[in-house]
């Protein structure tokens, strides 16, 4: 057991999907996953583990914001030696061209701070993801019915932004879409040395004020959790 999780010793998979809210945790590996097993749920952060085409796979909620996923990416790195994660969640549309329910696959993500950011002082470190698993993802991600984009994506420390200059001009810089989490996600992969990526669909979008409604998330999120599978075991 670690602090936040609960698990036992094996209990967790070498590759983890980490959606934010814990109960897309639950609707995902009892959807996709064989046999899946709640093995953890402290202070209500579900993470299940079972199979995917015979390979171990753990679906484990990360909270909401960069603070919560570095918690638990951090946890199942060091105590469970989780070697791949990949953040599974929503995310604003940026870009005219990005329209609800499109997957976007994030190349790099920016951010204004992180958990991290004390560490590198004056530098701008540039969070990037794992290319192989980036090149897996968009093959997986061909021929299916969502639209796939892959690109820059912002990471944002609050949910309710109200700096509309600075959505402008990462608008402005091609930047697609506007999470919570994948910057941390990516500058811990890096330092230890894991594979990282975001897998995104867009729920909602900051240009048109669209959003889809609360019943149609889940059946939208079904593609974005395939490409994942998918890229983790090509």
């Amino acid at each position: 057991m670690s602090t936040h999780i609960g698990a036992k010793p094996g209990d967790i998979a070498e590759t983890v999907l980490m959606p934010g809210d814990p109960y897309r945790a639950r609707w995902a590996a009892r959807t996709f996953l064989k046999n899946p097993v709640l093995v953890n749920e402290v202070r209500g952060m579900l993470g299940y583990t079972g199979l995917w085409n015979g390979h171990r796979v753990t679906i484990q909620g990360s909270g909401m914001g960069m603070p919560s996923l570095s918690i638990y990416a951090n946890e199942l790195i060091r105590d469970y030696g989780a070697q791949t994660l990949i953040r599974i969640g929503s995310a604003g549309g940026m870009q005219p061209h990005v329209q609800l329910r499109d997957v976007v696959l994030a190349m790099t993500a920016s951010t204004t701070s992180t958990p991290s950011r004390a560490i590198f002082r004056e530098a701008q470190f540039a969070p990037c993801a794992d290319f192989g698993l980036l090149r897996a993802a968009w093959e997986a991600a061909q021929g299916r019915k969502a639209g796939v984009h892959v690109g820059p994506i912002y990471s944002t420390e609050v949910f309710y932004d109200e700096r509309e200059d600075l959505s402008a001009q990462l608008s402005r810089h091609g930047v697609l879409c506007v999470e919570m989490e994948a910057a941390e996600l990516y500058t811990l992969a890096a330092r230890h040395r894991r594979r990282a990526l975001a897998v995104l669909t867009i729920s909602d979008h900051l240009q048109t004020g669209e959003s889809l409604p609360a019943e149609d998330r889940e059946q939208s999120f079904g593609d974005m959790v395939e490409i994942a599978l998918a890229a983790a075991f090509a």
